[in-house]
């Protein structure tokens, strides 16, 4: 008897694409960002963006949409975290005023530059000492 496990083919593992893209969608979904918003975060069309949600288009690893997407999954990830999943509490949070911020989350993760420093925030945040 043998003791070697098999190797998964790469058939067998999801690929990256649609995972994200699934992720980034049910993400904004739980956030209630609509999909005007979604798209400019994620820097596609609203077309596209709604051949997303019926899983027609998945976003191609190594472009920009797909690395903007990592990023939010991985806001949304820390808001979650934060808040306990009270889905409520994240989505107020995500309109509110924020003075450390200087506008709502919501309209700073429209640009690259805001989307990263709401991560920033929302690491700090996660890792207070």
């Amino acid at each position: 008897m043998s003791l070697a496990f098999e190797r998964s083919s790469p058939r067998a593992t999801p690929a990256a694409g649609p995972v994200v893209t699934k992720a980034a969608v049910r993400a904004a979904e739980r956030l209630d960002l609509k999909g005007k918003a979604l798209a400019a975060v994620l820097g596609v069309s609203e077309a596209t963006l709604s051949r997303m949600r019926k899983g027609d288009h998945a976003l191609e690893p190594g472009s920009k949409p797909f690395e903007l997407a990592v990023l939010f999954v991985r806001l949304f990830r820390s808001l979650d975290a934060i808040v306990g999943g009270d889905e409520r509490v994240a989505r107020v949070w995500l309109v509110a005023d924020n003075t450390a911020l200087g506008a709502p989350p919501s309209e700073k993760i429209r640009t690259i530059t805001g989307l990263v420093d709401v991560i920033a925030y929302l690491d700090a945040r996660r890792a207070v000492v």
